[in-house]
């Protein structure tokens, strides 16, 4: 998200400055999905956003409210590029990754909770954008909502777990992770075990490694060669990736070099979902404008706290109350 916001504050610039076409593209990118009409009101309670006090009468002043915002890193399989990335069939998507980001009020702290794909929750009844609704669905995996009923039903789903407002949607597909990172120039990742991975094609000695967007991407998407081939050692893998990503946004001069900008923005909104808030360059821009203080040593990741689930070793359930103390402190 800041990525997004740096990367689009500059583009607005270079627009400014007479580039109307490379804005005009960025803003044409982004795909959108009306998530708050097909929900309705029947959700959590929305926290109150507060705009911060303007540094000058003629600014927009930016909100400082709480935000917690529900991040999908999908395995989409349309387009070549996902395919050749490790796509599977052609018939659909699954949530490969959901974070749930939460950032405080004063938006400099954020808490990044991540949810294991292999979770065993009750999936709502869900609407679907054909008409009807998904019926509901008892002792399921959390990924299956996505592969139902798409953002929608992955939102709902989180909120009903969670009893969590999500304020906003994002995500991302493989393609757009990969680009990503080779934008920014690569991500440096510490591993602390070998890696050996023939389903991700990953092989990585314990240590430092400066990787690539396919190498990167890669490494978020193991799961074999290490904790036994679960969801939750990838999981480890996948925050680290978070806050090395961040760690590479702070030391890559993006405003100085419009080439390298413009390479950031449109991997980011080529490969882009969101909720029709953020749909726009301006919107987007102005969640990053607001983000500007957020740093990797603010932001803490965990896990939503789980055990194995009785019916099946190989999937997990929520540890109670753990989990709904988590939950209680992101409202």
């Amino acid at each position: 998200m800041r990525a997004v916001g740096l990367a689009l504050a500059g583009a607005l610039v270079l627009g400014l400055a007479g580039a109307g076409y490379a804005y005009w593209r960025l803003d044409d990118n982004i795909k959108s999905v009306d998530i708050d009409s097909a929900l309705g009101d029947n959700r959590p309670a929305k926290a109150q956003v507060t705009p911060a006090a303007s540094a000058s009468a003629g600014a927009t002043p930016l909100p400082t409210g709480a935000l917690n915002i529900l991040v999908l890193g999908s395995d989409s399989r349309s387009g070549r590029a996902n395919q050749e990335l490790g796509g599977g069939d052609s018939s659909g998507a699954r949530s490969d990754t959901a974070m749930v980001v939460h950032i405080d009020a004063g938006r400099t702290r954020a808490t990044v909770v991540s949810i294991p794909r292999d979770t065993l929750v009750t999936r709502p009844s869900c609407p679907l954008s054909s008409g009807g609704s998904t019926a509901v669905s008892y002792n399921t995996m959390f990924n299956s909502a996505y592969a139902m009923g798409g953002p929608v039903c992955a939102v709902k789903t989180v909120e009903s777990i969670t009893d969590v407002r999500m304020d906003h949607y994002i995500e991302i597909d493989f393609s757009g992770f990969a680009k990503l990172v080779n934008a920014l120039g690569g991500v440096t990742v510490t591993t602390d075990q070998d890696i050996d991975d023939d389903k991700s094609h990953l092989h990585l000695g314990a240590g430092t490694h400066h990787l690539n967007g396919t190498r990167a991407l890669a490494l978020a998407r193991t799961r074999y060669g290490i904790g036994g081939g679960s969801d939750l050692g990838r999981i480890g893998l996948q925050q680290k990736l978070v806050k090395a990503l961040l760690e590479q946004m702070a030391t890559t001069s993006l405003l100085t070099d419009p080439t390298k900008l413009y390479r950031v923005a449109d991997a980011v909104t080529a490969s882009l979902t969101t909720d029709t808030g953020l749909d726009s360059l301006g919107e987007l821009m102005k969640l990053g404008q607001s983000l500007k203080g957020l740093t990797a040593g603010h932001v803490k990741t965990v896990m939503m706290p789980v055990v194995a689930a009785p019916s099946d070793h190989n999937r997990v359930v929520a540890r109670e109350p753990a989990a709904s103390a988590l939950w209680d402190s992101l409202r």
